[in-house]
């Protein structure tokens, strides 16, 4: 009973520890899909600047926290859809952006192994996004009062350490919004504004480059 209990305290001790902290940055660019524009899926054409932190509580599960500010637009003229084309609307919009979720490798990614380490990557969760609220027309971008919107992000990325203490990863992430009106095709209580697909919401994409700095207690993986 004693050893048992013993094993219990250690495991509770290697848990507590084996975690290592990353902080670090975003860089890259972003595309709007929706009622207005292209309906490419990963286009960049305006600047994302943005910071985070890891807490990696394995070599494979990592709780991340994120800050991320960027600009989208759309312009009908870059559509190859001839009726968009030919409508010519166009936007640009701001968006602050706040994420937590979890980070998934598909390989162990121990931070403490000198060794040069590669893995794929899954992180989904939950964002709060701020944009403005805004119509357009073919020559008229209005921006109206600031609204909120919740999103759900699906990212895919490759990480390495090019460093010991430096990680390096390619990174997309798409996110599906809680809100047709990034774009301004749905503004409220101006029914007469409203056009293109009242039914689906509207998406952005990120893609860039991430640089983070580790630092933390070595973990403990095991029980001799």
């Amino acid at each position: 009973m004693y050893k048992l209990f013993k094993i219990i305290l250690l495991l509770s001790f290697c848990i507590t520890n084996a975690q290592i902290h990353e902080i670090g940055g975003f860089a890259g660019g972003s595309n709007y899909i929706g009622d207005v524009g292209s309906t490419t899926y990963i286009s960049p054409n305006k600047p994302v600047l943005g910071l985070f932190y890891k807490w990696n509580k394995s070599p494979r599960l990592a709780y991340r926290f994120a800050l991320t500010g960027a600009y989208i637009s759309g312009y009908d003229k870059n559509s190859k859809e001839p009726s968009r084309n030919l409508r010519g609307y166009n936007f640009t919009n701001s968006i602050k952006e706040v994420s937590l979720g979890l980070e998934f490798n598909f390989f162990d990614f121990n931070l403490h192994d000198p060794k040069r380490k590669f893995t794929p990557y899954v992180f989904s969760g939950l964002n709060y996004l701020r944009y403005h609220e805004a119509y357009v027309s073919t020559n008229i971008n209005t921006k109206r009062e600031t609204s909120g919107s919740l999103a759900i992000p699906i990212h895919l990325g490759v990480k390495t350490n090019v460093l010991p203490h430096f990680i390096l990863a390619f990174e997309v992430g798409a996110r599906y919004t809680l809100t047709d009106n990034l774009d301004g095709s749905n503004p409220k209580d101006e029914s007469l504004l409203k056009f293109g697909n009242i039914n689906n919401n509207d998406w952005y994409v990120f893609s860039g480059l991430t640089l983070s700095y580790t630092f933390g207690n070595k973990p403990c993986y095991c029980v001799d």
